[in-house]
């Protein structure tokens, strides 16, 4: 099998395998890979490629949810200014989900309340 095809499967696959293991059950991805055979994917390798520093000023909720609400702006402004495909508007759902969770878990944080409780 070509170089290219084994990269495919793997993608799929890795796809597949953080759909299921998402909280959200969704990817951040603006085009799904296409459907392959699913293969057996290597031992993880983790790491952390942005320096100390910067991970403690951006891990505060607050911080991370004033991020993601900048995203999402962001990502409206290039939606509502050009002709983009169903993929981008799947990313914008996705990220809109992921500001709800990051709002109802802090809101959880601060009242003491469960989520289900904070209406």
């Amino acid at each position: 099998m070509q170089v290219q095809g084994k990269l495919n499967e793997a993608e799929y696959t890795a796809y597949k395998v953080l759909l299921k293991t998402s909280r959200l059950k969704a990817v951040l991805n603006e085009k799904p890979p296409s459907k392959t055979q699913m293969v057996e994917l290597p031992d993880p390798v983790g790491g952390c490629i942005v320096p100390h520093d910067l991970i403690e000023s951006r891990k505060h909720p607050d911080v991370r949810i004033a991020r993601r609400a900048a995203t999402i702006a962001n990502l409206a402004k290039v939606i509502s200014e050009r002709d983009v495909s169903v993929g981008l508007r799947i990313a914008l759902r996705t990220q809109a989900r992921r500001l709800l969770a990051l709002a109802e878990r802090r809101l959880s944080e601060v009242s003491g309340l469960p989520p289900d409780d904070q209406a």
